[in-house]
């Protein structure tokens, strides 16, 4: 990861701003700026080119290549950490957001299951799973659905239905997923769709019960493009609300950020923390955000796995409405 200090650009001439910006697009390694005085609007281009700029607290940040921290040389140091523990995920990653917005969500959904795919025979992922706990034994009643369906004149209710293990979302999950909003997609009588789950959290991300099973890798990538609840998500953006709580990580805020309105709990967090792992986001997530929050502050989310709680996530857009009565809508 290289370093970028904004504060001694200020009075750069033109040309070479232009010229550092060129550098900073053709980098692959993640390009990231540090900024204690507030970036002149003279900077933009070069704050574009980067990775993410970080700034203190008592800067504007309105802009959204930037992210506000309480130290940014702090914030720089633990980040570089980060990708130091897993950098070639680290700039699979960069190289994949540097694309986003892609031309179409199909492109961009390909290239991020390819690129999820190769990683999964990476060193680094293989790291991470000999060296985390054994998973919990999986108890799964076949009599049960994962995801519940209730047609109400034109509005389809989904619900994610596995509380006991925080909605993590697994194979199962996703293909049952995948057909309820199928009904969506051919009734075009469906005029409204809630996608809520049940319990505390609405999904705690990926079921870890499940990672590294995948024995084929170009089959794990054609499975992941081909059964992806998150390219029906898109299509029905326009009817579909997604009502969140407690948490939202990895594939949660992923597939939710493709719908036309999100819906937080106040105390509900978000977070993307695949790259700890050696992986990307792997439900459209390098679509879905940065859509939504620019693909600067979705870099950072991603490369820092940290915490967003809803007021900044309101702020951002990476929500729409924070709203007290989630519970209502879960039931």
């Amino acid at each position: 990861m290289r370093r970028l200090v904004i504060d001694d650009w200020h009075q750069a001439p033109a040309s070479e701003i232009t010229a550092a910006a060129a550098r900073a697009a053709d980098s692959l390694p993640l390009t990231v700026g540090v900024a204690t005085r507030q970036p002149p609007p003279r900077l933009r281009p070069l704050l574009d080119a980067l990775t993410f700029t970080l700034v203190g607290h008592h800067l504007d940040a309105e802009a959204r290549q930037l992210v506000r921290v309480p130290d940014p040389w702090k914030e720089y140091a633990a980040l570089a950490e980060a990708v130091a523990r897993r950098p070639r995920a680290a700039m699979a990653l960069g190289q994949l957001l540097r694309g986003a917005p892609p031309t179409g969500t199909l492109a961009g959904l390909a290239a991020e299951a390819a690129t999820y795919s190769m990683l999964l025979g990476g060193e680094e992922f293989a790291a991470w799973l000999s060296a985390r706990p054994a998973p919990r034994p999986v108890v799964v009643d076949a009599d049960r659905p994962f995801v519940r369906l209730r047609r109400t004149d034109a509005e389809l209710s989904l619900v994610l239905d596995r509380p006991e293990r925080r909605n993590a979302f697994g194979f199962r999950m996703r293909e049952e997923l995948y057909g309820a909003l199928e009904v969506a997609a051919l009734d075009t009588t469906v005029e409204r769709v809630e996608l809520a789950g049940e319990g505390p959290v609405f999904c705690s991300g990926g079921d870890l019960a499940e990672f590294g099973q995948a024995r084929d890798l170009v089959a794990a990538y054609l499975v992941r493009l081909d059964r992806a609840p998150w390219r029906l998500l898109d299509r029905l953006r326009d009817r579909v609300t997604v009502r969140v709580q407690g948490a939202a990580v990895g594939a949660g805020i992923e597939m939710a950020a493709f719908a036309g309105r999100v819906v937080a709990a106040p105390q509900t967090f978000f977070a993307l923390p695949e790259m700890e792992m050696g992986l990307v986001p792997g439900a459209g997530g390098t679509v879905s955000v940065p859509r939504r929050i620019g693909r600067w502050r979705a870099a950072w989310m991603m490369v820092s796995g940290a915490r967003v709680g809803a007021g900044t996530a309101l702020r951002w857009g990476l929500v729409d409405a924070i709203e007290d009565a989630h519970a209502d809508h879960a039931a």
